[in-house]
């Protein structure tokens, strides 16, 4: 639909129309020797002309501009292209362009998503000969994707970053719960402490007295719910009761600590899929053939921007010139 707005470039005509001047000859002047011609109506001449053509030309490139700007103007003008996705090492990124045959291309640095659903909206900047060669860990999408153009696909297998996190426990009986956060191998690493601590991502809470007031945590565990009023009725899942109040989300439950090995690899897989958000898989290396007929998202061209500047500038430019023709 936005391709419709092209046919805006009619109302070109009313700056035309405007800066046409009509000027009448509505004066008389009597003379002394026509007295002795004969007797006729007075004739009114019309003058058209064009007047003030620089702001005229003005006010036409705004109106042009301005019309590009809502058809979201796309122009197929990119060839062979890298795209990198975020966090590729430099170095490994140059030795695959060199394989790849893709040393005299360009480069776009992908922005952090769905790298393809970012080229289906980017897709008519390249021609139609173009290649693309995709460099990175891109998120597997749902679909495979289409494009009509080739696209190489090689994944760089990064590893998951090493992470911390803190975790607070306040209890009496503390052994258990360290326990079962030493047991967890991973790329995050658990810091334990045994007070609370304002930066903790978790909070295990298993006794009767009341945490500090200014104490916030994304998640608590309370093991005793005799300072937590907002769990007496809390809906339960999996045997789970859980509540949201100002000091974060609650979960309790009447058996916890856990006491084997199997309660407490299901109550850390319910912390992991339910608290945060899941991590994608990443696309396999492969080459994706062309489809003529894919479809194409809606159009999301890099003129954009410049055609934002553009209109700017063009608008600071004919009010400056209308106000100066009205001094």
């Amino acid at each position: 639909m936005s391709s419709l707005w092209w046919l805006a470039l009619a109302l070109l005509a009313l700056p035309l129309w405007w800066h046409r001047q009509r000027r009448q000859r509505v004066r008389e002047e009597p003379l002394a020797t026509a007295r002795f011609l004969p007797r006729s109506s007075p004739q009114q001449l019309r003058v058209w002309r064009f007047s003030d053509r620089l702001l005229l030309l003005a006010r036409c490139l705004l109106l042009t501009a301005v019309i590009a700007w809502l058809a979201d103007l796309v122009l197929p003008w990119r060839g062979d292209t890298v795209l990198v996705a975020p966090g590729v090492d430099s170095a490994w990124a140059e030795r695959q362009i060199k394989q790849a045959g893709f040393a005299d291309a360009g480069g776009v640095a992908l922005p952090p998503g769905d790298a393809f659903a970012w080229l289906a909206r980017h897709a008519k900047e390249w021609r139609r000969d173009s290649r693309l060669l995709v460099l990175g860990d891109v998120p597997m999408p749902a679909q495979m994707p289409r494009s009509r153009h080739q696209v190489q696909l090689r994944a760089a297998g990064t590893p998951v970053a090493r992470s911390e996190a803190r975790v607070a426990v306040v209890s009496k009986h503390a052994q258990p719960w360290k326990d079962l956060f030493a047991a967890i191998d991973g790329p995050r690493r658990y810091v334990v402490s045994d007070a609370p601590d304002p930066r903790a991502e978790l909070i295990v809470w298993d006794s009767p007295e009341a945490p500090p007031a200014g104490l916030r945590a994304p998640l608590w565990w309370v093991a005793d719910t005799t300072a937590f009023p907002e769990l007496k009725n809390a809906p339960a899942v999996d045997g789970i009761g859980y509540a949201d109040s100002a000091r974060g989300r609650l979960w309790t439950s009447a058996a916890w600590p856990p006491r084997d090995a199997a309660a407490a690899r299901a109550l850390f897989e319910s912390w992991q899929r339910l608290h945060y958000p899941p991590r994608p898989y990443t696309m396999a290396t492969q080459v994706i053939a062309p489809t003529p007929d894919a479809k194409e998202g809606r159009p999301d061209g890099a003129l954009h921007y410049t055609l934002t500047l553009v209109l700017l500038g063009l608008f600071a430019l004919e009010r400056i010139m209308t106000h100066a023709r009205r001094r």
